[in-house]
């Protein structure tokens, strides 16, 4: 079989010569994202969020490392308030770096962040539901109506980022699916995919665009497959080419975390997929950059 006559992957431009994925571009704050701009670096803080000084020196020595976006994790209500307090401290010290607020199950909190930060996170496995690790049985109509309830707890988050130029990353996690993707889509990258375009898709009918996806797993086999099949499923579905946030998930430490995030993250990246990268290794976050800036060079 001549190579001409080989299909191409529906991921990607060629299986031979480097060709990057164009997408939209996003803006977060001042930052663009996106294929017209460099592969971005980020990290996120392992302070508790309501240490302000803490959290803003910690802050201060990822982004003197390369760090461009700062995530900083805020799972209530009292954690999205004390984000305002966090910026203005790296204000007053001159650092404008975005800060991006890390929600899960408290949707409350993503309204409050979403109006002070530049970009928040959201885990569409938890976002509306609670882990409850049962198996349900839904009909068509049980599953719309699961939509409904989701497109109503939603839409809030949606319309405060429209009207304050918020950016979002709808980021799956392999690990926290929820009950209804599981019973209906499996433990699979098929299942990932889906649970963020069950959100994509309310987003989208609401004209909101400024949006960045991942599937992020530990398993590098899982998350490799999970990005391809989500940008084979965007061009399906006639969706915008949004720009993807790469990592694995809790890769390590030492050698065995860089390799393995280099593992997962590189092979994305040759696939001309990426647009924004963080190596989450269990060491201090700054530690993290280096790595992530070689990964990015090689594509600069």
């Amino acid at each position: 079989m001549r190579s001409s006559d080989v299909a191409l992957p529906s991921y990607c431009d060629s299986l031979t010569t480097y060709s990057r994925r164009e997408t939209v571009g996003v803006m977060i704050g001042e930052l663009g994202m996106g294929s017209a701009f460099p592969i971005r670096v980020q990290s996120m803080t392992t302070t508790n969020t309501m240490d302000t000084e803490a959290t803003i020196a910690q802050s201060i020595r990822m982004i003197e490392a390369g760090c461009e976006l700062v995530r900083i994790t805020a799972p209530s209500i009292r954690e999205a308030k004390n984000l305002e307090a966090i910026r203005n401290g790296l204000h007053a010290r001159g650092y404008t770096t975005p800060l991006v607020a890390d929600i899960h199950y408290t949707p409350n909190a993503a309204e409050i962040a979403a109006r002070i930060v530049e970009k928040v996170r959201i885990n569409p496995g938890n976002y509306v539901d609670k882990k409850q690790f049962n198996v349900i049985e839904y009909t068509d109509v049980e599953y719309a109506a699961e939509m409904d309830r989701i497109r109503d707890r939603f839409l809030p988050l949606i319309q405060i980022c429209k009207e304050h130029g918020t950016a979002m990353r709808i980021g799956t996690n392999h690990g926290s699916l929820s009950d209804r993707i599981m019973s209906r889509y499996g433990d699979s990258p098929h299942g990932m995919v889906e649970s963020a375009l069950e959100f994509l898709r309310i987003a989208d009918d609401e004209g909101y665009q400024n949006i960045v996806l991942s599937m992020k797993s530990s398993n590098t086999l899982v998350m490799i497959q999970a990005y391809r099949l989500l940008v084979a499923r965007l061009k399906q579905e006639k969706l915008k080419p949004y720009p993807l946030h790469l990592g694995v998930t809790e890769a390590g430490d030492g050698d065995d975390g860089r390799v393995k995030s280099a593992l997962g993250i590189g092979t994305l990246l040759e696939d001309g997929l990426g647009d924004t990268i963080r190596v989450s290794l269990t060491e201090e976050p700054e530690a993290e950059i280096p790595v992530a800036l070689a990964l990015a060079r090689r594509y600069a």
